[in-house]
């Protein structure tokens, strides 16, 4: 329900006030009008008080007001080998925006041998400009030489902190050993953060060859070709490496318990180790592999066994896991179906921006509820939303050092979303937004989805649908890891760098 101001008083009203809603952070919650104007919250006002004046009034009585989501693993108009996503920035961040994502991290990842990190970077910062949410970046380092360092230093100049290494996909873009611990001292001089794919490649090659002998490579068997032992093997040997380097490491779409188990043993010795999954991790198991559709789930890890499911989201509820990300990768049907005979040629990858927050909340929802911490009402219900916003959002923005995002609070970006932790729907992908024709999750009953979206100010999604803002997101530079954490707390967000020049109408 929204309500505007008469003309006459719009000379002292503030732009936009989300009122009567549950305001939630990571740390908090509390009833009260939020206040926005120039893009920015300017007061939270207790519920008691009288709502202030506004140019529009978005009522959110009954429902929680949370931070606009951080996606902090999206993979954009991507090419790997053969294969490119078929999304790009306009696309992928509207489907954000319609989820409740408003900030999406992209990587540079370079297409081939002939393109540089650098160049990989730069070329999506250009591809950015047609974005309608926040971005920031991660780079990427396949293989170490000479001018690693000189282009490492040039991404933090321009506000790429974090470099993603894979440990596997021998051949396209894993980098072997010495090229990780390299680029780890590289990334402990710079203040930065290093991502890590861990699956052992050793393991999965062996594996698969051992499958591949015996005839066994269609897509039914991927979960067989990748055991969890590889992923667990991985994680502890980069682990070992971070310790001996000293650089703080994040670990994408973790898959198994044990997985966060020796991350979380990692941290309890003084590591700088972080924990994410994605929600496909938390309500599929390697059962898909024998239904109808099994090109539906073709992704890097596989989806695993029923128990070890049921053992992740225990962490997942508990705190072990730090993040949940989207690992958004947008093939179609016809890209799957083209090899589905065997996996080692197939593309992998989900779509999921625009899903990421009802399938995540459903899962949390439904693992509190089992622990019994969040069933649904009074200080339970109270916890299961703060520890979805820290998930979501604050977790998110904290460890990618992104000012200004993940809390609601007097001084941040304006990016809210007005979120009914109730309304039950199920999943239509052909009525999805994501460029592609199928969602991993057809059909599923989710709980929990955004009434209203603002990003940087603007209402872009509301009762009335999707008001598209045009090529208006910003470009995030980010801060330095420890520069980021040692300052917590002691100054105010910092101003992300625009995109697109004031006046402009776009990339080119």
């Amino acid at each position: 329900m929204t309500a505007r101001v008469p003309d006459g008083a719009r000379s002292t009203a503030a732009g936009l006030v989300i009122a009567h809603g549950l305001v939630v952070n990571a740390t908090g919650a509390r009833r009260a009008h939020v206040v926005v104007d120039g893009g920015r919250i300017t007061a939270i006002v207790d519920a008691t008080e009288p709502v202030p004046a506004a140019e529009r009034v978005i009522d959110a009585t009954g429902r929680a007001v949370i931070p606009g989501g951080i996606d902090g693993h999206c993979h954009v108009a991507q090419t790997t080998g053969p294969w490119t996503t078929l999304d790009d920035y306009a696309v992928t961040s509207a489907a954000a925006l319609w989820g409740g994502t408003t900030t999406i991290l992209d990587f540079g990842i370079p297409r081939d041998s002939s393109e540089t990190p650098l160049a990989a970077a730069r070329n999506k910062l250009e591809l950015a400009a047609d974005s309608r949410c926040d971005v920031a970046l991660h780079g990427s380092v396949i293989t170490w030489d000479e001018t690693v360092p000189a282009q490492l230093d040039a991404l933090a100049a321009l506000g790429v902190r974090s470099v993603k290494m894979y440990m596997t996909n021998r051949g396209s873009t894993m980098a072997d050993d010495d090229t990780v611990l390299k680029v780890m001292r590289e990334m402990v001089r710079l203040d930065g953060l290093t991502y890590i794919h861990a699956e052992h490649d050793a393991m999965i090659a062996d594996c698969t060859q051992e499958h591949a002998d015996a005839g066994r490579t269609g897509i039914g068997h991927l979960h067989e070709t990748r055991p969890e032992l590889a992923e667990e093997a991985s994680v502890r040997e980069v682990l070992a490496m971070a310790e001996y380097t000293g650089a703080p490491v994040y670990f994408v779409h973790q898959s198994t318990p044990r997985a966060v188990d020796l991350v979380a043993q990692a941290r309890a010795r003084g590591v700088e180790a972080h924990s994410e999954t994605c929600p496909h991790y938390l309500v599929l198991d390697d059962g898909v592999y024998s239904s109808r559709f099994p090109e539906w789930y073709a992704c890097c890890p596989p989806m695993r066994s029923p128990e070890t499911v049921e053992a992740l989201r225990r962490r997942f509820a508990e705190g072990s896991v730090h993040t949940v990300s989207s690992d958004h990768s947008c093939y179609d049907l016809a890209q799957k179906r083209e090899r589905t005979d065997d996996i080692r040629q197939m593309p992998h990858g989900l779509p999921g921006v625009e899903t990421r927050m009802p399938v995540a909340f459903t899962a949390l929802a439904e693992a509190m509820s089992a622990a019994g911490t969040g069933r649904g009402g009074g200080d339970d219900g109270v916890r299961l939303l703060e520890r979805f916003v820290e998930l979501f959002a604050a977790g998110p923005a904290r460890i990618n050092a992104i000012p200004g995002k993940g809390v609601i609070a007097s001084g941040y970006d304006a990016d809210l979303v007005v979120f009914d932790p109730e309304e039950e729907r199920a999943v239509d992908g052909t009525a999805l937004h994501m460029g592609t024709d199928f969602s991993p999750f057809e059909g599923m009953r989710l709980r929990g989805w955004p009434q209203a979206v603002v990003s940087a100010g603007r209402v872009v999604l509301d009762g009335d649908g999707f008001h598209d803002p045009g090529p208006v997101g910003r470009f995030l530079a980010r801060q330095g890891y420890r520069e980021s954490h040692q300052a917590a707390g002691a100054s105010g967000p910092g101003t992300p760098h625009a995109l697109q020049t004031a006046g402009s109408g776009g990339g080119e």
